[in-house]
């Protein structure tokens, strides 16, 4: 990003009353993994997208996505489903300048916050669709194209009845696997011990994939800890990563 581009920071809060995420087809899935909540977006956020959102929110739209146009380079290219409201994803991207991401997160506050630290930080190497990550997947990203996929602390549904809500279930794994290029990896991370077990067995399960370590990675480097997992860390409580590669 130019040094003239907005770096919005008034962050006031205006109401968003209904359901604003009408780019979802009513025919979407019957079961998700997401709970589509009104919120609260702050004039820093709207500001942020009305003026970064022409340049680095990507619309929804069914056809491959070219990555090379997109960013205007050849890199590699990481998707991240589910950013919330993007420190840790702002700070990856900052970390990483070499490598391209996209994020996608259906919540607008999340997705205004994330524009805002694009200006602020002067990111050119993120990209964000604020859309259902799994019809991003099977519509908009090429097979074998990702160098990676992130997904840091999905809802872990904790209640029996709702396991099913869960995202890390086989078909969505093997769903990912396709769109990985071979040598690509998958990052995971949760603090809910019970989806961290479920998570290594799927991931354990999909043929197409190795595990990087021995049960559970050592946090990789790149993933900052965030404020709620630093809190959850001084509580006692644990974080699990998992970091799996697709096989040649």
């Amino acid at each position: 990003m130019s040094s003239s581009a907005p770096a919005p920071n008034d962050d006031t809060p205006i109401d968003i009353s209904g359901d604003t995420h009408s780019s979802i087809p009513a025919h979407a899935r019957t079961i998700r993994s997401y709970v589509m909540r009104a919120g609260r977006t702050t004039e820093g956020q709207a500001r942020a997208l009305a003026e970064l959102g022409p340049r680095f929110l990507l619309p929804y739209t069914p056809g491959t996505l070219d990555f090379e146009a997109t960013f205007g380079r050849q890199a590699p290219v990481v998707l991240e489903i589910g950013f919330g409201m993007g420190d840790a994803t702002a700070k990856i991207a900052q970390a990483l300048p070499d490598t391209d991401f996209i994020g996608c997160e259906v919540h607008e506050p999340g997705v205004g916050a994330l524009l805002k630290h694009i200006g602020e930080m002067q990111l050119n190497n993120l990209r964000l669709i604020r859309h259902d990550a799994v019809e991003v997947l099977e519509n908009m990203i090429a097979a074998d194209s990702l160098a990676g996929v992130h997904v840091f602390f999905p809802d872990p549904w904790h209640k029996k009845r709702h396991h099913k809500r869960r995202l890390i279930q086989p078909a969505f794994v093997a769903k990912l696997v396709h769109h990985l290029a071979p040598g690509g990896y998958l990052h995971l991370a949760t603090d809910w011990e019970p989806y961290a077990q479920q998570m290594l067995e799927v991931l354990s399960a999909e043929p197409s994939l190795a595990n990087t370590a021995r049960g559970y990675a050592d946090k990789p480097a790149y993933r900052p800890l965030t404020k709620f997992e630093n809190r959850g860390l001084r509580l006692g409580h644990g974080v699990w990563d998992l970091v799996f590669r697709k096989k040649p």
